[in-house]
This record gives C-alpha cells, structure tokens and sequence, in this order.
C-alpha cells in the first residue's frame, strides 16, 4: 500500500490528530491552515420535524454536560425498536448528546451504540431515520477512541450508500464521517475500494456549498493513497476541480487547488487529465489574478506538470505565464520564489530551444 508523505495539518483534522497531510508550499505552514473547512460534528437543524414533547427531550440532550448511563443504555435499546419512531428519537438523542461532548462520545460508543446505528444506515428505508444515523456516527467519530470501532463494525459500506442515496445532509454528513474514518491510514484503502470515491466526485460537482467543502477534504485525506489517487482520476475528479479553480470568486479555488496538486504529484494521469480538462489556462490566469496562497500552489501545479514535459512546457508558455511568474519571483516567499524560478527556467529554456530550431529550419 503506497501513501504519499505530505506534510502534517491539524486543521484537517478539526484540531490535532493523526496526520492528514497537505503539500508543504511556504515558508509559513500556518497560511494555508483555512484552506479546507473542518468536518465536525452536524451543523443541521435537529427539531424542525419534532412534536413539542420531543423537542424538551432533545432540547435536555443537546446541553446535557454528561448523560446517565442508564439513560445511555435505553437509547441503544430503543435504536432496536420495531418503531421507526422510537428509533428516529433515540438516533437523534445520541447525535445530540454526541454532538459536543467528548465524554459522552466514548460513553455511547462503549454502550453499544455503534453496531445498530451502522444497522440502521445500512437498512433503514426512513430517509431521515438513516440520516439520524449517519450524523449519530459522524458524532461518535470525532473521538478518535472510536474510529477503529467504526470501521470494524462495517460502517464504511453503509456510510458509502448514504452518500450515494441520502438527504443531502446525510450525504454531507457521510462524507464527514467517511473523512474521521480516513485518519486512520489503514481505512483509506477500505474506503477507496468501497465505492466512496464516485460519489464524493458527485458531491464536489453537484452539492451545495457545504456539501463541495466535506468532499473536497474527504477526497484530499483519501489521496494521500495512490490507488485511491488513480480511482479519482478514473472517475473524473479533474474536471469538477477545473471548474472550481476557474471559479476565483468562490471559496472553493485553495480547496479545488490543494487537492489538484495533490493529484498531480507523482501521478502522470492526473498531469494528463488537468491538460484535457482546460487547466493550463485556468491555472496560468491564478498566477496573474490570484491572492498570494493561490498563486503559490498554482506554480506549484504548473510545475509538476512542466517538470517532465516539453510538449507542457509550451503550452504554459504560450498561455503567457512568463510575466506574472516573473512577477511572483518577486514578491513572494522564498520556498515560492524557487519554484517560478524554477518554472520561468524552464520555460525559457523551451523557448530558447525552438527559437533554435526555427533558426535551424531557416537556414536549411
């Protein structure tokens, strides 16, 4: 199992934890540290469809500091029921109680929580039951304690189909979860080979602003891995990031980058995929226009690409980088003054060596 070694980002992680990785572009790590969103624990609103009664219950295990044990152990019970409704309120009393407080995570998970909620994503034909689920195991992931737990109850399938056929929230929330579960390396080739990638493609595409953020974070954790890498490439990834980079009013431009970079790095189809996709242009147009962190890890991109290509290296030059490359060497950090003026090198020496060959060609 091959990883790739970028270095380490807490904020990947909501926080500390094991390493997420992110490609090391300046000279201050800290200023690429909002690039991507964190994925914590549901931001939807929990009691828009609650009687009342239900409200006061989940209204006392959303600021509840730490649960009964018995109170715990009914939940777990009632996640059983043959009620779709005694379920739905126990899914979303434990989200609730998970949702803040580390203790009550590790409690719930220790209660036996974790298998019939996995059962319930899995099974359940409620669309808003499942995704009670989903968001109750998105909260227990955030305890690292968990993870290990979640995966091996065979949550990764399940949390695959929700992101497939879920609410949108569950599709987000899935994709949250999805990414906790890929801080573990182990899980990024379970996950990979499960299916997650396709959809979590379609979520970066089609979802909405929220949903593009978790994707793209879960999407950046799974890459680390090359097959996982290959898989995105294959279900076209590229061109959803093409469109988000070209997008610089969004605030989905560093996201769509990183990733992109990601990609790219040591990976010739990914380099290939970027060129088909119209991303030369889009990325020479970053260098001219972008702020200081889009601009960096836009050279870093063109770079890779340039670094073994010719034929690249022409197209870059063509599309006028140049200028702005010049420009950026500049103005920039060290670490992202090397790179144009690495990139500007070689360009140049692409350009000197057909101004040769035209030379060559006239005079025979």
């Amino acid at each position: 199992m091959e990883t790739e070694n970028p270095a380490d980002v807490a904020h990947l992680q909501g926080g500390g934890g094991p390493r997420a990785g992110f490609c090391d572009l300046s000279d201050d790590p800290s200023s690429h540290s909002s690039a991507f969103s964190e994925c914590n624990s549901d931001r939807s609103g929990e009691f828009a469809s609650a009687s009342p009664q239900t409200r006061r219950r989940l209204l006392v295990a959303c600021t509840s500091d730490r649960a009964d044990d018995s109170f715990i152990s009914q939940l777990v019970s009632d996640l059983g029921s043959c009620s779709i409704e005694e379920q739905r309120l126990a899914a979303m009393e434990i989200r609730l109680l998970a949702k803040n407080k580390a203790d009550n995570r590790l409690r719930i998970a220790q209660a036996g929580a974790i298998k019939p909620l996995v059962s319930i994503i899995s099974s359940s034909s409620d669309p808003l039951l499942q995704e009670d689920g989903v968001t109750a195991i998105l909260n227990l992931s955030l305890c690292d304690e968990n993870k290990e737990a979640i995966a091996a109850s065979g949550a990764v399938k399940p949390l695959v189909r929700a992101l497939k056929v879920g609410t949108p929230t569950s599709k987000e929330n899935a994709a949250c979860a999805l990414f906790r579960l890929s801080q573990l390396e182990e899980n990024k080739a379970v996950i990979g080979r499960s299916g997650a990638i396709p959809p979590l493609v379609g979520l970066l595409e089609c979802g909405g602003a929220r949903g593009k953020k978790d994707a793209a974070t879960a999407l950046y954790s799974l890459c680390s891995l090359r097959e996982n890498k290959v898989r995105a490439v294959q279900a076209g990834l590229m061109r959803p990031l093409v469109e988000l980079m070209a997008d610089l009013d969004s605030s989905m431009v560093d996201k769509a980058a990183f990733v992109a970079h990601l990609l790219v790095t040591g990976l010739e189809e990914a380099r290939a995929a970027v060129v088909e996709e119209g991303g030369v242009p889009v990325l020479v147009e970053i260098v001219e226009v972008g702020s200081r962190r889009q601009k960096e890890i836009s050279v870093a991109i063109l770079l890779q690409l340039c670094e073994d290509s010719v034929v690249y290296r022409t197209m870059v030059s063509r599309e006028g980088a140049i200028p702005p490359l010049v420009a950026l060497s500049q103005t920039s950090t060290s670490r992202a003054k090397q790179k144009a003026e690495k990139l500007i090198e070689l360009l140049r020496q692409t350009r000197s060596n057909d101004g040769a060959a035209r030379g060559s060609e006239a005079l025979s």
